[in-house]
């Protein structure tokens, strides 16, 4: 789908756009912009327009703005964070608050993460208990973000913080030499950028804390270093020209486009090599899936790339299963459920085949009741052809929970004006296949002869249906005056060479 087509139902489905315009800017400038957005609701361009008006306005109407943006730009940091900036600005803690709880976990983004340790590091530091608190948020992001080859100044920030603590004790000082220690080992076997300096650092440490020791782990450390530094090089290499963060925006086909994807795809197919030739699956699931989430930030309007993470998921889920450890599986299941909610709730929420791919997982994961709801959650949207949803949860139906419930969807899809004669078709085979019931597909290939006489596809469908049955019955059929009757009237509808090839059919299988 181009980007174009997506823009316009995307437009379409806004809530927004439904309202009388009216300008939230005050140039000629910025109005122009906005207007340029009705049409347009992903130009970058506008938007920077309008964002560094924003910057010069009181907190009140410039949150208007950022509102917007963060909406319309769910995966991008750098929006998310200029909102948080100004929220920062004027104290507003609070909202602040708010604002990290709804983008922080969703959106991997270096700057954005940076931005969570200044804040706790701003309004956490007249607490008692505030070397604790700082601690955790160091922890908790480089849990998240540690990962990333330019997280250097965060590793570094977290050593030079555990440094300054005060130690009271012998007890106290062997801890705080331990947490260092711990913190500059997990450092400096992930490939980052400038982790040489975190290596001499690194040894330094080691050379003030205890000399004759210093030489023994330095030597444990010294081959997971060189492996992590010949990684960062190969990662430099790979994704020479990849342009991160920028927002995801439906897609144009040029050629920078194309090379971006390309470039990610390379990225991630390296990540899914394992380059840093590590035993452990939970390690090298969470470099993969970083890369996803680096590459969903930008290129969040690709179908293939959250199929993809997903997919990975549940693979490396079932792996870990066959293994024996249920715990880290039912965790990488639960973790696949969680991003395909996210699409649907967020670019991906017209994609009809992520909603799919969705409802399969979790009927595979024997949760009848989510799949149903993901069914039901596309064919209540607005705008959409429900045709295909109906028959994939007919299909569902009739595995799940039975014959009457897969019949009762097919009833309320041909009530459904927005659907087409396939969902007749469809129910109709799968009443003769499944069900082995030649009664029943009969009448409803009838009555959908009857509100589709005038689709030569609906009817070309019948006959072929009535060719894999066996010629006497078709001789039998094409002889009953009913059927004639609604035969002929079809055949005059039809087009010229589909008329020839029903007739043909007919005479073919009947005579011959």
């Amino acid at each position: 789908m181009s980007g174009l087509k997506v823009e316009e139902k995307i437009r379409r489905s806004s809530d927004d756009q439904k309202e009388p315009m009216s300008f939230w800017s005050e140039t000629e400038r910025g109005q122009k912009a906005e207007q340029r957005l009705v049409n347009h609701p992903y130009d970058l361009e506008s938007w920077g327009v309008l964002i560094r008006e924003a910057q010069g306005m009181t907190l009140e109407k410039s949150k208007v703005l950022y509102e917007k943006l963060v909406r319309r730009f769910p995966s991008a940091g750098r929006y998310w964070r200029l909102y948080i900036e100004q929220e920062m600005k004027h104290q507003n803690y609070e909202k602040v608050e708010k604002l990290f709880q709804r983008c922080l976990i969703k959106v991997l983004n270096i700057d954005l993460w940076k931005l969570y340790l200044t804040y706790v590091k701003e309004t956490k530091s007249s607490l008692p208990n505030f070397r604790e608190k700082m601690s955790q948020a160091y922890e908790f992001a480089l849990d998240k973000i540690g990962l990333d080859f330019h997280s250097y100044q965060v590793w570094m920030d977290y050593i030079s913080f555990l440094k300054a603590g005060e130690a009271v004790g012998s007890y106290a000082e062997n801890q705080k030499i331990m947490t260092i220690r711990r913190v500059f080992h997990r450092a400096v076997t992930t490939p980052i950028i400038n982790v040489e300096a975190i290596w001499r650092e690194y040894n330094t440490f080691e050379q003030g804390v205890n000399k004759t020791l210093a030489k023994k782990l330095i030597d444990d450390k010294t081959r997971e270093y060189m492996n992590a530094r010949r990684m960062g090089k190969e990662y430099e290499a790979t994704t020479r020209g990849l342009v991160r963060g920028a927002p995801s925006t439906p897609h144009q086909g040029n050629s920078e486009e194309i090379t971006q994807l390309q470039i990610w795809k390379k990225y991630i197919f390296w990540e899914r090599s394992n380059p840093l030739w590590v035993d452990d699956t939970v390690l090298l699931t969470k470099r993969v899936m970083y890369a996803y989430e680096q590459c969903l930030q930008c290129m969040g309007f690709n179908p293939d790339i959250w199929y993809e993470a997903t997919s990975y998921l549940e693979t490396t889920s079932k792996t870990l299963a066959e293994k024996g450890d249920m715990q880290a599986s039912k965790l990488l299941s639960d973790e696949a459920s969680n991003l395909y909610e996210r699409a649907i709730n967020g670019l991906m929420g017209l994609n009809l085949l992520i909603y799919l791919a969705y409802a399969d997982f979790e009927e595979g994961r024997m949760r009848f009741t989510k799949a149903k709801e993901i069914y039901e959650k596309f064919i209540g949207l607005e705008g959409v052809d429900p045709t295909l949803a109906y028959i994939q949860y007919m299909r569902f139906s009739r595995r799940a929970e039975g014959v009457k419930e897969s019949r009762a969807v097919f009833k309320r899809a041909r009530e459904d004006t927005r659907t087409n004669f396939h969902v007749f078709v469809a129910s109709a085979l799968m009443e003769y296949y499944c069900g082995k019931d030649k009664a029943v597909a009969f009448k409803i290939f009838d009555l959908g002869l009857k509100k589709y006489i005038n689709e030569p596809e609906f009817v070309v469908s019948y006959v072929d249906f009535l060719r894999q049955l066996n010629g006497m019955l078709l001789y039998s059929l094409f002889n009953d005056y009913n059927y004639n009757s609604y035969f002929f009237t079809s055949l005059v509808c039809l087009p010229l060479y589909c008329s020839i090839h029903v007739e043909g059919s007919l005479f073919t299988n009947i005579f011959f």
